[in-house]
């Protein structure tokens, strides 16, 4: 940047204040003249600015000391008149300073640099005197501050050496302490070492000894093969006399099959005539609960659920529903909008549930099997205007518990021995349900078999 030149202007010469600087105003002093112009500026008009700057009329104070202040200091130096309009527009914001220095007497508590602006500005007699010890005041500060700041840095370093004298001593005790544990473990390496030759030396011993002996053992393993042989020949031999004999002990047990059913039979009727009668001595009511009934779970009408993702698909060929359905007293349990999110997703939640209780409806009404639909009720937040159809079971999980731990206390229920079939595609629930001996199908099953109904 430009630093305005020393010496005055016309105008100073003229009143007989020829005084100039000896030296290049100092940095500071030239901020902070720059900062005094650029805060004056704006109280002037475009009329009385220089003609260079006019284009920063309109700029902040700020933009314009960072934008014109090398123009601002030329001007400041060269036209008199803008000089002393600025020396005014400095009266009327510092009166006080302004006064002091045209008395000839600065403030002493003043900043130096406000003092040697100012000065620089109004030029009273004797400003060149004030703006260089205002500099030299500056550089003795600079220069103090450079001697704390070379006396911070040197304790610092002193610190760092002192702390990298501690950590050089630290680590060569450390190293020293590990040479020592490396000695010894390589004189241990070297014992083992000797002991490891002796244990090979001795191992060769032992293998020629191994080797003799082997030869000895193919000797007589050769001589013990030869009789083997003429033994399994003997056997062999005996061996067909046992089939002939098996044979015909065969034929006699085709021939008295008949009278071994007829006992059977006499037996078999023997016992479901004693479980008639135990029945009517026990006098046993009809069963008109079953084990699912005793699960604690949201009955329809109640509560809603909103959403459940879908599972995981498997395929699977639906005729082996069929089979496990054929079952006496089967069980089906299903997982409702696993089964529900697998097959139709796209559908509304009222649509999947009645499409789905229909289909299983049918499909009882086909199989004669009890069923269970167990859907989620864990974000219920209306009541579900739902009847449930014939043949069909319709459970919802309460707040806080899950469709599929219900569905786990639907298999436990269960007696064992039962055939118990769980629709699903969660392997946790699959997992579940076959420790307690139900049996777990994929939900892409079911959905086959509903699409034949």
């Amino acid at each position: 940047m430009d630093q305005p030149t020393s010496g005055a202007g016309p105008a100073d010469e003229a009143d007989g204040g020829a005084e100039a600087l000896g030296r290049p105003l100092p940095e500071g002093v030239r901020r902070r003249v720059i900062a005094l112009v650029s805060d004056a500026f704006g109280a002037l008009t475009v009329a009385e600015l220089p003609a260079q700057l006019r284009q920063y009329a309109r700029f902040t104070p700020t933009r314009r000391a960072k934008f014109a202040g090398n123009a601002m200091a030329a001007a400041l130096e060269s036209d008199a008149v803008f000089r002393q309009r600025i020396g005014e527009r400095l009266g009327q914001s510092q009166p006080e300073l302004t006064g002091a220095l045209e008395a000839g007497a600065p403030p002493a508590a003043a900043d130096p640099l406000d003092v040697a602006a100012a000065a620089y500005v109004l030029r009273p007699a004797g400003w060149a005197k004030l703006v260089e010890s205002a500099g030299e005041e500056v550089q003795r500060a600079d220069a103090e501050r450079a001697d704390e700041e070379t006396r911070r840095e040197l304790d610092q370093l002193r610190e760092e050496l002192e702390r990298a004298r501690a950590h050089t001593r630290t680590e060569t005790e450390r190293l020293r302490t590990e040479l020592e544990a490396a000695r010894k473990e390589a004189e241990s390496l070297h014992r083992k070492l000797r002991s490891a030759f002796s244990e090979v030396k001795r191992g060769e011993a032992a293998l020629r000894r191994s080797t003799a002996e082997t030869d000895t053992v193919r000797a007589e393993s050769a001589a013990q093969l030869s009789a083997v042989e003429s033994e399994s020949r003997r056997l062999k031999g005996r061996l067909g006399e046992a089939e002939a004999a098996l044979e015909a002990s065969r034929r006699a047990a085709r021939e008295g099959r008949s009278v071994e059913d007829m006992r059977l039979r006499l037996l078999l009727d023997t016992v479901l005539d004693a479980a008639s009668g135990l029945r009517r001595e026990l006098a046993l009511p009809p069963a008109t609960t079953h084990p699912a009934d005793t699960v604690d779970a949201l009955e329809p009408g109640r509560m809603s659920p909103k959403d459940i993702a879908a599972r995981a698909l498997s395929e699977t060929d639906p005729a082996l529903l069929d089979q496990l359905l054929a079952l006496p007293q089967a069980h089906l349990i299903v997982d409702g909008y696993n089964v529900t999110k697998t097959g139709y997703p796209q559908m509304p939640l009222e649509k999947q549930r009645l499409r789905l209780l229909g289909g299983l409806s049918v499909l009882a009404a086909q199989t004669g099997a009890e069923m269970t639909c167990v859907f989620d009720g864990a974000e219920l937040a209306a009541p579900v205007l739902l009847a449930p159809p014939r043949g069909v079971r319709v459970l919802f999980s309460k707040p806080g518990v899950t469709a599929d731990e219900v569905i786990r206390q639907l298999a436990r229920a269960e007696p064992p021995g039962r055939p118990v079939v769980v629709v699903s595609t969660d392997r946790e629930v699959a997992d579940g349900v076959a420790k307690a001996g139900a049996r777990p199908v994929a939900s892409v099953l079911l959905l086959k078999r509903l699409s034949r109904v």
